[in-house]
């Protein structure tokens, strides 16, 4: 799969982005990182915060390459589209986040209690290391933000 066929597919469309809209997703991912390391929260709502980090980071990158998720399921596309923006470097990532895709909505639809104090602490770290290589990236990537 790549960029041009999940357009065709409508799972994603067009998108113009601008310096504004990166900086408020990156203030967000920056308070989900910030969120997740609360105590005294459960390690779902940790968990889940850290997830939020992951998924508006990765939509940077969506965005920044002229595109936006649309439609049902559209964090599964996020991650999927990452996957093809980021290459082979960065599959394995891609492909653990998309298993706390999975996680995430167990905890958040299905029941209390499904996370570990250790998952929700490696997805922080892993959110906190996907910040680095998200900066690196636009700076890479996208000059202009």
């Amino acid at each position: 799969m790549n960029l041009e066929e999940l357009l065709s597919r409508g799972r994603l469309k067009r998108h113009k982005t601008s310096n504004k809209e990166i900086q408020n997703l990156l203030a967000l991912a920056r308070r989900d990182i910030k969120d997740a390391k609360v105590r005294g929260l459960s390690s779902d709502r940790r968990f889940a915060c850290a997830y939020n980090a992951v998924l508006q980071l990765a939509t940077i990158m969506i965005y920044c390459k002229g595109f936006r998720p649309q439609g049902i399921g559209h964090h599964f596309v996020v991650f999927e589209t990452m996957k093809i923006i980021t290459g082979t470097d960065y599959h394995e990532l891609t492909d653990y986040f998309d298993s706390c895709r999975s996680k995430r909505n167990i905890t958040d639809y299905d029941y209390a209690g499904a996370i570990s104090d250790s998952e929700a602490k490696e997805l922080i770290e892993e959110a906190e290391r996907f910040l680095k290589i998200t900066l690196d990236w636009l700076k890479k990537n996208c000059k202009e933000f």
